[in-house]
């Protein structure tokens, strides 16, 4: 089973959730179709992983109206005066990675991978856009949130934990159980269970200020909102405004972005650098971007604002990854040491800031 891109329809393949059952076989006797059935959806995931790094994801759960609803709240949040903002400001560490960050301040990272040695002397640039980042309220958890006092925008951490606490379901009952269903070798639904304990995931707002055309579209800038990148960790869902503009690389045609529209009832799924280099790049990570509408840019007119909010999935910070089971062999050597999850995201992180 082969995914691939479908620029005539659907950019990417689509993943449909409705019909996977994590419990089948555990509780109660279930039909053979329901176990087939789980086991092809895992199947399809997979095959979306490895040949593209990106899927859209239908049926999972988290309702259309609870993400309208966050929109909402980010549109609120990010309306607030600057110097309210700034009340939650991030920490200039930038593993750190929490609290509000204005225009300008994160600079994403344009490679595939960035290794150690590279961190250092890379050169990123400034994006255009700003940004609201949390985690796990959980006293537990390994960093802190960075919030607004309550009288500033009320109500708006309680839905930013709900909000997470939705996508954290999806993530652990459905999504890591069909990518461990999914690779050949692994066959442990709940493999990635004991590396995702203690919920170190994160939460973004983001929002891409509008203006006219021609700043979008001035040299240099190639109508860029975002640069191309690769996300870090695990593994990321996207949920999309209606204005479009997020494009992905053609892994069959390095240097060509295809759009990436917002498909009513689908979150974007897009595999993370981590699980690449965890599965002995088995599985791919693939360059994206954020560019102004070109319908707009080219016609001349004002680009209208843009929000999104990625659900960014990490391994827990003191876990340690080395290449899966079944991802290497004598014609597949191991490409990669083990690694530290915290070591490697904080580094990656500190790249950004």
């Amino acid at each position: 089973m082969t995914a691939t891109f479908k620029q005539d329809k659907a950019p990417l393949p689509i993943i449909d959730f409705a019909s996977f059952s994590v419990n089948a076989g555990d509780f109660e006797p279930v039909s053979l179709t329901t176990l087939v059935e789980t086991q092809r959806i895992a199947d399809t995931f997979y095959a979306a992983c490895r040949d593209v790094g990106f899927a859209y994801l239908i049926n999972t759960g988290i309702e259309d109206e609870d993400v309208q609803k966050m929109f909402e709240w980010s549109k609120k949040l990010f309306a607030l005066p600057l110097e309210t903002k700034m009340k939650a400001k991030h920490p200039p560490e930038g593993w750190k990675h929490r609290g509000y960050s204005t225009v300008g301040m994160e600079k994403v990272s344009e490679s595939l991978t960035l290794s150690p040695d590279r961190i250092s002397s890379h050169v990123p640039t400034h994006d255009l856009k700003e940004s609201f980042d949390m985690g796990s309220d959980a006293p537990t958890a390994r960093l802190e949130n960075v919030w607004l006092p309550e009288e500033d925008l009320p109500g708006f951490r309680s839905a930013s934990c709900h909000f997470q606490s939705l996508c954290r379901t999806f993530q652990m009952t459905k999504l890591l159980p069909a990518l461990a269903m999914g690779i050949p070798g692994v066959n442990d639904k709940a493999f990635f269970d004991g590396f995702h304990r203690t919920e170190d995931n994160q939460l973004r707002l983001l929002r891409y200020p509008g203006g006219e055309a021609e700043v979008f579209g001035r040299e240099g800038q190639d109508g860029r909102r975002c640069g191309a990148h690769t996300d870090f960790g695990t593994c990321t869902l996207l949920f999309q405004d209606a204005v479009g503009g997020l494009e992905v690389e053609d892994p069959h045609s390095p240097g060509t972005f295809v759009p990436v529209p917002p498909v009513p009832g689908a979150v974007v799924f897009n595999v993370g650098d981590l699980l690449m280099r965890w599965s002995n790049d088995t599985l791919r990570s693939t360059l994206h971007r954020v560019v102004a509408p070109s319908s707009v840019v080219g016609k001349g007119g004002r680009v209208p604002e843009r929000y999104s909010i990625p659900y960014f999935m990490g391994p827990d910070a003191k876990a340690f990854v080395e290449c899966l089971p079944g991802c290497s062999g004598p014609d597949r050597p191991v490409r990669y040491e083990g690694v530290s999850v915290e070591k490697y995201i904080d580094d990656r992180l500190n790249a950004t800031y």
